[in-house]
């Protein structure tokens, strides 16, 4: 079925057209939340409702078309319901990462000069009351949560939506949208960025409404597809592709507890659909390797079997077609192993949408080969986000992807890659210096290295300001260097450096099951992770790993020395993006005396080549 409405120009004219749609339609419900420990769904009569009430309230306060509102708040049904009536009052929106501390968010909220913000809880409100003071343009708080007593300036979602509902009743038509036009600015995102201050990326509603048309009509969704959020929705992957595609194929929406619950939430939602980042599978993948492991011989030999089978059986596909004997095969495999794990994810999961990050190509091979479809995409917030993906019909592993419809793609001659279309952002917010750096000719400049294959698909090689440039003037990218080493059950991450240095080195965060395990067979002697990680023989896994990496490398790209690190890169300690991409400068400056120390003797790994 697709859109429900493909006319669409503006964020309200999807809302209000969806929400028409389904109007006393009870069995039908775009959103459904955890309460007690079950689902329950939120009907659109409600939602819609709730909706004019709040953009009531908003109008009421003030708030006026292009004023900027600020959200602030973990993935929940108030999320939807902030979004949804700010913009019906013509406002823009600014998302705000729960994670982020209150000088992030003071920065944000004065760059965005937001007149208001809505919060989730307490944590957050007190973030933003400790830095009130300085923002003079913000005007009042609602939050999400009951307050415990009264404070000045804020009110309860539920008070703001009475007081909205008691306008309506006497001024039906207070709020309309009719004014809005398609490229007039809807929300203002933040980059977290992996390097620097913020930037503020403007989208329009042309901007996201053409970019959910033109993904529509590559993963087709309808009323029977359901899908699992867990992806924050401060961030434009999950927000259009998660939420605005979504609700405007009338699909619904579970939201997952929380990141660590994800797992028992498939398995309860039972969705069709997911959008995820490469961070998870690496998850997924660990997980049924030790579920495998730990069951008996003749079930792991059947287990390897099938994974095999599933391997030729893609392998043929992509080249020709399997034999009838191989079919046979697969679809004893399906039976035997395939079936099993896909119930795992609630039985129904038809393809996982991997975006964010760069999917190693072993990972995506894996997978297909148990019969679980990743379809890889690419996109920046910039780029409201989606340019590319995987069609269902033919992935390609190792691309992410043609163009989506109306997005035209070229690799300038230093291969980095442009694009131009309806889904290129404005520009960045207060600085006209870097828009026109990134927005040339009417194209913009991604950052990122790649290359078309003869199919048009891109590949990308690296961000061009991840390269590594060494002092003997080499341009390395570390990307395709850490998906060699991460492939070891022994990793968990790692991050390449060497910039203005002699040759690269490595810092590694152990997977410490597999290095206990190991230890443990050993029978090694150790107090702590730090103690287990100056252990000779532990030193010596990742010596002999980085040796036989360094087989498959050119001379200047061998990773020569390595760091063990004990504490994992985190949203939480400032060395992850929130969707999960490693901030490397971050890294870099946290560990920059360790990494100096290791430059600092010439004794190396190998130094003859």
């Amino acid at each position: 079925m697709g859109l429900l409405y493909p006319d669409f120009q503006t964020l309200p004219e999807l809302f209000n057209s969806v929400f028409n749609h389904y109007r006393r339609q009870e069995k039908k419900f775009p959103i459904s939340r955890k309460v007690n420990g079950k689902y329950v769904p939120i009907s659109y009569d409600s939602l819609h409702d709730d909706v004019s009430c709040l953009a009531a309230f908003l109008k009421h306060k003030g708030i006026e078309e292009k004023d900027r509102i600020a959200i602030l708040s973990e993935n929940r049904p108030g999320w939807y319901l902030a979004d949804m009536a700010i913009l019906s009052v013509g406002a823009a929106d600014v998302p705000l990462y729960p994670s982020l501390p209150p000088n992030q968010i003071e920065f944000i909220l004065r760059d965005s000069g937001s007149k208001a913000i809505i919060v989730s809880n307490m944590l957050q409100l007190g973030k933003v009351l400790s830095i009130w003071q300085n923002l003079e343009h913000l005007e009042f708080i609602v939050v999400m949560n009951r307050l415990d007593e009264k404070v000045d300036g804020v009110t309860e979602l539920g008070e703001a939506k009475n007081t909205g509902k008691a306008i309506l009743e006497s001024t039906p038509d207070y709020v309309s949208y009719t004014m809005l036009k398609p490229d007039d600015l809807a929300t203002i995102i933040y980059t977290s960025g992996t390097t620097g201050l913020p930037k503020g990326v403007m989208l329009t509603h042309r901007n996201i409404c053409e970019n959910v048309k033109s993904c529509s009509d590559v993963i087709r969704l309808d009323e029977s597809d359901r899908s699992l959020s867990f992806l924050p929705l401060s961030h434009s992957y999950e927000r259009t592709g998660g939420y605005y595609l979504l609700f405007a194929c009338g699909a619904q929406i579970y939201l997952a507890e929380s990141i660590e619950t994800v797992s028992l939430n498939i398995s309860e939602a039972k969705p069709t659909i997911i959008f995820t980042v490469p961070r998870l599978f690496d998850r997924i993948k660990t997980n049924i390797l030790k579920q495998v492991d730990s069951q008996s011989a003749l079930k792991q030999k059947i287990f390897n079997w099938a994974y095999q089978t599933g391997m030729s059986y893609n392998e043929k596909k992509r080249n020709g077609s399997p034999s009838t004997l191989l079919g046979m095969q697969h679809a004893l495999a399906h039976k035997l192993v395939y079936s099993t794990i896909q119930n795992r994810f609630g039985g129904h999961l038809r393809y996982f949408v991997s975006g964010g990050a760069a999917l190693p190509l072993k990972v995506g091979q894996f997978f297909q080969a148990l019969g679980i479809t990743i379809l890889e995409g690419y996109g920046l917030t910039e780029t409201s986000p989606v340019t590319n993906v995987n069609r269902p019909e033919k992935v390609k592993f190792g691309t992410v992807g043609p163009v989506i419809d109306n997005v035209n793609v070229r690799i300038d001659s230093d291969g980095e890659i442009l694009f131009q279309g309806p889904n290129i952002m404005k520009g960045y917010w207060n600085d006209e210096d870097t828009t026109r750096e990134v927005l040339q000719d009417g194209w913009f400049r991604t950052g990122d290295i790649g290359e078309l294959d003869e199919d048009g698909y891109l590949r990308i090689t690296d961000r061009k300001k991840h390269i590594i440039v060494t002092s003997g003037g080499k341009n390395i990218a570390p990307l395709p260097i850490e998906e060699m080493i991460a492939e070891s059950k022994y990793v968990d991450q790692v991050m390449v450096a060497g910039e203005k240095k002699p040759f690269l080195v490595a810092l590694i965060v152990p997977d410490f099951t597999e290095l206990e395990s190991f230890a443990e067979e050993q029978q090694l002697n150790y107090s702590s992770k730090a103690d287990l990680l100056e252990q000779k023989e532990v030193l010596k896994i990742y010596e002999a790993l980085l040796r036989s990496t360094s087989r498959k490398l050119a001379a200047h790209e061998k990773v020569r020395k390595f760091l063990l690190i004990k504490a994992p890169f985190t949203i939480e300690n400032g060395h992850m993006t929130p969707t999960l991409k490693l901030k490397r400068k971050a890294i870099t400056n946290a560990f920059i005396k360790e990494i100096d120390s290791l430059y600092s003797t010439m004794n190396t790994l190998y130094n003859s080549e």
